[in-house]
């Protein structure tokens, strides 16, 4: 269920083909900022856009955004329609881990030169309390035998598990879609 309000914002941002915004209705309010013109600096401008639309709100994590309901509301209608036309290219949905083995990150290592550095890794699977009763910190009986790096959509894991699904031409093409979330690490 969405009420009207969260489809009002919408109602207040006109994006036009041409590169600029009609913002009348946004500047009856006291408190908007102004938008950033496209042409000026279209990363800011998108951010602006978003932001003003109440599409994503900042959240407490440094670089990530909640997308407010409105936004997933635009995001599942897109993701229906494009998905609609990937089946209807023979293609499948699958879902690959969230997280690969270091090693398999290794393997990447020319594809990932550039971003290696931003890559969150995991190393323990539980937390504890501190012995000082103070917080929370990584239990040391918990570290894994191999450190974990967050990346949705590797090619080394994807082509870890195709090897066991393409066993002769009789299995091509091979059509596959996944849908997923994108992690970058550009803090």
């Amino acid at each position: 269920y969405f009420s009207p309000r969260y489809y009002a914002p919408l109602r207040s941002i006109s994006v036009q083909a041409g590169g600029g915004t009609k913002a009348a209705p946004i500047q009856e309010k006291q408190d908007r900022n102004s938008i950033t013109p496209r042409d000026q600096d279209y990363s800011q401008w998108y951010l602006d856009v978003i932001s003003e639309a109440e599409l994503v709100e900042n959240s407490p994590v440094k670089g990530c955004m909640v997308i407010r309901p409105t936004g997933m509301a635009i995001w599942e209608s897109l993701r229906d329609e494009l998905d609609k036309k990937i089946k209807g290219s023979g293609a499948m949905n699958a879902y690959f881990p969230l997280f690969i083995p270091q090693s398999f990150l290794s393997k990447e290592a020319e594809h990932v030169d550039g971003f290696a550095k931003e890559c969150a890794v995991v190393t323990h699977h539980r937390l504890r309390t501190r012995p000082d009763g103070n917080g929370l910190e990584p239990d040391p009986d918990s570290k894994l035998e191999e450190p974990l790096v967050v990346r949705p959509t590797s090619e080394t894991m994807i082509w870890y598990m195709f090897k066991n699904w393409i066993q002769s031409h009789r299995d091509l093409p091979l059509k596959i879609n996944q849908w997923a979330n994108v992690v970058r690490w550009e803090l």
